[in-house]
């Protein structure tokens, strides 16, 4: 029997390749055809490579057709022929850290063989000879450069910038965090999981879907605890609870400082094993970092120390990326999301401050992330523009006209002239009379909530035909 041809994203790369020579873009049947692979695995694979940003989707249903982006380039002399099993060269990212050369040496010292590393444990020194705002562990410079380029120029309340970029961020910040832990969602996946909880209340979850919802709602509750309580050990404890929640067999180990031994796989690095001394260092680096006032720096203290302590029992990685974004929630800058980052330079780099408590390869990658992610939030502001100040004058007339017509089921007309008898200005009218109608057109059982309305009520609304006049 012929053996069942193996998909490999060269494969698939260097096919399409071939196509689009003569096509304008190339539709996911042609690609089945031409490689003789199954069309939902297809499918699967232009998913992950359009959130890796290899691969452009344009069209929809039977129009949808693929286009490669510069950085997806295959060898054309690797090309094999269906049935070729053999494993080719992987594809380097769209853009990876530019390593230096102690970061290089360093990759270097972690790929020998784990019988020829030393075993090492934790070093309490790397955290008790950090002086706040005199040490640093990004270089000085760089953690003024970052957090110049990640702050808002204007002074505004803890926690604006977070919730003005929140839409995206919930998406970007659970996909990446969960992807580096293996989740096998695509970030199109992710987001018809979120609005699929939103619409219906509730869906089927396994285990991976767990993992995202979690860090959506571990986010959330960072938004809203983080500008009010700070940095402190009952907030990133809390964060723990949420992010962990169905997630581990003992509920007593939620937020619960561990008193189990824990092991890093592939590693030599053994973590403490004392609950009383994992307690101690454990406020001492919450205690460090509220008092370091670069946030950048206080951002990178946490990502790194957190994650070398091993408080928890369990995800103790994905504490440390959420709480990075704490002390740059405080001070407004652009929080950190963890996008596009290589799964295997993310272990070396967090190996390295493990077992060599070097952090050449966390600062390179940390400096490339962040400055990804300050790019990409700054466009977000700049596409929301300012806000309406019409509209959030207006805001609870809105609620009213909106709930009047679909609750009460009155007129629109009716419903915006009886803002005049509450004392709303006559001119305002046929403004607010507009934004009401096209609020209306929108109205849907995903965004009900905002004007204070039942899903029930909204669906029974837009059974009844969406009445208006």
């Amino acid at each position: 029997m012929p053996r069942k041809p193996i998909l490999s994203r060269e494969l698939l790369l260097s096919a399409m390749s071939r196509l689009l020579q003569d096509h304008g873009g190339v539709a996911s049947s042609t690609l089945s055809q031409a490689t003789g692979i199954s069309l939902a695995v297809i499918k699967r694979m232009l998913a992950s490579m359009v959130d890796e940003g290899l691969v452009r989707v344009t069209g929809k249903a039977r129009a949808t057709r693929y286009h490669l982006l510069p950085a997806a380039v295959p060898v054309a002399a690797l090309q094999p022929g269906p049935g070729v099993t053999e494993p080719l060269p992987p594809v380097a990212p769209a853009t990876r850290p530019d390593w230096t050369a102690t970061s290089m040496a360093l990759q270097d010292w972690l790929s020998q063989p784990l019988a020829s590393r030393p075993p090492v444990t934790y070093q309490r020194g790397l955290v008790e000879q950090y002086q706040p705002n005199q040490s640093t562990l990004l270089p000085a410079s760089l953690a003024r450069e970052l957090a110049a380029q990640g702050s808002l120029p204007e002074q505004l309340p803890a926690g604006t910038y977070m919730r003005k970029v929140l839409e995206p961020l919930l998406i970007d910040l659970s996909w990446s965090s969960s992807r580096l832990e293996g989740n096998r969602y695509s970030l199109l996946d992710t987001e018809q999981l979120f609005r699929d909880v939103a619409v219906k209340g509730s869906v089927h979850l396994d285990a991976d879907a767990t993992m995202l919802l979690n860090h959506k709602a571990a986010i959330e509750f960072m938004v809203d605890a983080v500008p009010t309580q700070g940095i402190s050990t009952g907030v990133i404890r809390n964060l723990h609870a949420v992010l962990m929640q169905d997630l581990l067999p003992d509920v007593s180990c939620l937020g619960t400082i561990r008193t189990m031994v824990v092991n890093i796989s592939g590693s030599v690095y053994l973590p403490l094993q004392m609950p009383a001394l994992l307690q101690e260092m454990f406020e001492r680096v919450v205690h460090t970092a509220q008092r370091i006032r670069n946030p950048v720096e206080a951002s990178f203290f946490l990502w790194v120390q957190l994650a070398y302590l091993q408080p928890f029992a369990d995800g103790n990685k994905r504490v440390s990326r959420l709480a990075a974004n704490m002390p740059l929630m405080l001070c407004n800058h652009s929080p950190i999301s963890f996008l596009g980052v290589d799964r295997n330079d993310y272990a070396m780099a967090m190996l390295g401050v493990y077992e060599r408590a070097d952090f050449a390869m966390a600062i390179d990658l940390f400096e490339w992330i962040y400055r990804r992610s300050v790019a990409r939030y700054r466009v977000v502001l700049e596409a929301a523009g300012q806000p309406d100040v019409f509209r959030i004058r207006h805001r609870a007339d809105l609620q009213e006209v909106l709930c009047a017509v679909v609750r009460d089921r009155r007129t629109l007309s009716a419903a915006v002239a009886d803002l005049a008898m509450r004392g709303v200005d006559v001119p305002d009218l046929p403004r607010l009379h507009e934004l009401a109608r096209q609020e209306l057109d929108g109205l849907a059982e995903h965004n009900c909530a905002r004007w204070r309305m039942g899903l029930r009520e909204v669906q029974q609304w837009i059974g009844a035909g969406r009445p208006q006049d």
